[in-house]
């Protein structure tokens, strides 16, 4: 069989493909190799993901008795996952609770989860899973174990960093007599402590091995609930104020970052009103930043949006969450994922 000179066979018993295809097929496939490079990565570097993802959100009950899903398909409509029920019960730690639970998808697809193990202690715990029902051994990670005076680990948090290749994990813990210029700023501990939170930090590739604890962030005031988000230049921190005395802040605060670990630009004005907001967590949805939080003395949520980081409307009203929902993390996974939770 003659085949015309337009054509060329590929391979023993392969196909005649044309071959103008042949000579620009290198070209294409490069293009859409970059192209799905490009998707890829869309959502942990810049916030936005891929049609037909949906939200989690991440979060604990009561005292912590373990880890609670809400699901969402706009953001702001959010509905029990499981009637309510805990996926997670927490095995270790002081107390062995389960508190502000931050969920994480690292680029190799596996699901980080960090969360308070005590009111006071010196960890933080730590499991992994890589579909969000099964879950490995929980670890308690002892974060601040050279500093026996620290009074605690709360509301820590973990973030991948792509330059470095590596996951930051950061948390708020006040030790006496660090930062005496605040010292008597904060909230008087449950054993008559006064409380001085600063934001410190630990780094790891693996989850077995860990850098040395550092301090990462001190704004000159008490602040805890730290939460980190890539955005279009450089990095988003969102903190609470927790200065009590002797004028209440309780606000949340937006600080910019040129990476995870500095340098913070100077704190925004407050973007929560006049209640007291802590808590924290941020998502882009729509090429707008929400932004979450607990309106713990009025026992309910609230959320803002802002479309350029500096002007930000309160959504609170149109907000729907489960009952009873305390602090968390909101993600973005794709629909087989949230399924799976069903």
């Amino acid at each position: 069989m003659k085949i015309a000179k337009k054509y060329q066979k590929i391979g023993k018993n392969g196909l005649f493909l044309p071959k103008i295809y042949l000579k620009f097929a290198p070209r294409l496939w490069a293009l859409a190799a970059v192209f799905a490079l490009f998707l890829g990565r869309a959502s942990p570097l810049f916030g936005e993901g891929l049609a037909g993802d949906v939200y989690l959100f991440s979060y604990f009950m009561g005292n912590g008795d373990g880890l609670h899903w809400a699901r969402s398909e706009d953001g702001l409509n959010w509905s029990a996952v499981g009637g309510g029920k805990s996926f997670l019960t927490p095995s270790v730690g002081e107390n062995k609770l389960m508190r502000d639970p931050c969920v994480l998808r690292g680029p190799d697809g596996v699901f980080r989860l960090v969360w308070t193990t005590s009111w006071a202690g010196h960890t933080i715990g730590y499991a992994h899973s890589t579909d969000l029902v099964h879950w490995s051994e929980q670890k308690a990670l002892p974060v601040m174990a050279h500093e026996p005076t620290a009074e605690n680990c709360w509301a820590p948090e973990v973030i991948h960093d792509p330059v470095h290749e590596d996951y930051l994990i950061f948390w708020a813990t006040s030790i006496p007599g660090r930062f005496p210029g605040t010292e008597h700023s904060g909230h008087m501990g449950s054993d008559h402590h006064e409380l001085n939170h600063r934001v410190y930090a630990t780094t790891t590739r693996d989850f077995d091995s860990f850098t040395p604890t550092r301090l990462l962030y001190d704004p000159g005031f008490d602040v805890i609930d730290a939460t980190m988000a890539p955005a279009d230049r450089g990095w988003l921190l969102f903190v609470k104020n927790e200065t009590e005395r002797p004028v209440p802040a309780k606000n949340i605060l937006l600080v910019r970052a040129a990476t995870p670990e500095g340098p913070f630009a100077a704190p925004t004005a407050p973007i929560t009103g006049a209640y007291w907001a802590e808590g924290p967590t941020s998502i882009r949805i729509d090429g707008a930043w929400y932004v979450y939080f607990d309106k713990y003395r009025d026992r309910k949520f609230g959320v803002v949006r802002s479309r350029d980081l500096v002007h930000w409307e309160d959504l609170s009203g149109q907000l729907h969450l489960p009952e009873g929902i305390r602090h968390g993390t909101v993600i973005r996974v794709p629909r087989a994922v949230a399924d799976r939770l069903q």
